[in-house]
């Protein structure tokens, strides 16, 4: 199906189709195909899809096309509402909305609001107003405290990475900020996983919801592969691995800022080229790291769960999970960086002893037949667990010792946790 079929009007649709091209895009995505026409529709929208799944340009379309339909107003009044979790997501959504947007007549003017730097330049930029303001929910009340700009004439909210948004523990500034919207609005709600609170929200802020789907699974170009190892041998693995010329530029995903700064120290110690991305860093020092692993002034960019929200590198050849996801979820969506727009991709998943029941619940979960490999030269020490019963495959991470939840889940059942 191409993007003429989305049902664009013709006023846009020219102008949308020359910027889709001339930005790599081909087909449309299941996602888009599902979203667009619908929220052309003027519906809400209840969207359940995985990373990577092309789900900005779903509602960017649309709101462009809403902008572009609109009669134009000085001063700009505020009339396009995104919130995202984190910093790196905000600055890919609005780099999507100047990107798709480019060949209109009028151009949106897309503010990006988030936390980490000073207010000023961002209040700065919302003098004479803002047609789209892509932020995280600190720094929009922020901005609102200091009557920067108003929510009174929003026509369009989208909640991306929803679920990412109540994790990081924003669902109170996200339900003040619904508070102060209009009653009458579209609301378009994205999210990877669909958890109760999410639930809960869809059904205290849209009206009538359309739900779509789109089932979580790797893509076929990527190949995956899981390699045994104890553990105080994983970075020496990795450097090994780090020597294949096709391994030009490696996404590592660790469990810590801690573990990130370690593994990227060690790294440069070998003389690659290797920094860590978290949330620890400034955001000038985030942007600059980022941009260097773009341009391939990096060779590895060692980064956390949520810093990796956001992330999307054209053509990323390898991801690695230098420590296992503690969400049997994340693995798709960290391996999702990887063999993006049908390019080829692979992920390899570095299993140590402890972790190796965790990745049979990874297994399970994905539908996975992905026994680990041993590879010559680091062949583990340490004896194998026998392998867990399936279960209903809704456990925690099964490591070291159990979690808070698995000790909760145990004491109702009247077992041992551990």
């Amino acid at each position: 199906m191409p993007f003429s079929r989305l049902g664009l009007s013709p006023y846009v649709l020219p102008a949308l189709a020359r910027a889709l091209r001339q930005a790599g895009y081909g087909a449309p995505t299941p996602i888009q195909q599902q979203a667009v026409p619908v929220l052309l529709q003027g519906r809400d929208v209840v969207a359940l899809a995985p990373t990577g799944s092309g789900k900005t340009a779903a509602y960017v379309l649309p709101a462009l096309q809403r902008f572009a339909m609109a009669t134009a107003r000085r001063p700009r009044e505020l009339r396009q509402l995104v919130l995202v979790p984190t910093r790196e997501l905000a600055l890919q959504v609005a780099d999507v909305f100047a990107t798709l947007g480019r060949e209109l007549p009028r151009q949106p003017r897309v503010v990006c609001a988030v936390g980490g730097v000073s207010i000023n330049p961002q209040m700065m930029a919302l003098r004479g107003g803002a047609d789209v303001v892509v932020a995280t929910p600190g720094r929009l009340l922020d901005l609102l405290a200091h009557n920067a700009l108003s929510l009174r004439q929003v026509q369009l909210l989208v909640l991306d990475e929803a679920d990412r948004l109540l994790e990081l523990g924003f669902g109170d500034e996200v339900r003040r900020i619904l508070a102060g919207l209009p009653a009458q609005r579209q609301t378009a709600l994205f999210s990877a996983t669909f958890p109760d609170q999410i639930e809960a929200l869809a059904a205290a802020g849209l009206r009538a919801p359309a739900r779509l789907q789109v089932d979580a699974q790797a893509p076929a170009q990527i190949e995956q592969r899981a390699l045994r190892v104890d553990g105080e041998r994983r970075v020496e693995l990795l450097l090994s691995l780090l020597r294949d010329p096709r391994w030009r530029q490696v996404l590592v995903f660790v469990a810590s800022i801690r573990e990130g700064d370690r593994l990227a120290g060690a790294l440069r110690g070998q003389g690659i080229a290797a920094q860590a991305l978290h949330g620890d860093l400034s955001q000038g020092r985030r942007v600059r790291t980022l941009q260097a692993f773009k341009e391939g002034q990096l060779q590895v960019l060692v980064a956390t769960d949520v810093a990796a929200r956001g992330i999307d590198i054209a053509g990323l050849p390898v991801v690695v999970n230098h420590a296992l996801p503690r969400s049997p979820a994340d693995y798709l969506h960290r391996i999702g960086r990887t063999g993006r727009a049908g390019s080829p991709g692979l992920a390899v998943s570095l299993v140590e002893a402890a972790a190796l029941a965790h990745w049979r619940l990874i297994c399970r979960r994905h539908g996975l037949r992905l026994e680990p490999e041993v590879v010559s030269g680091f062949e583990p020490t340490g004896a194998a667990p026998a392998a867990a019963p399936a279960g209903d495959g809704k456990g925690g991470i099964k490591g070291r010792r159990p979690s808070r939840k698995d000790r909760l889940r145990a004491a109702a059942a009247g077992t041992p946790a551990g």
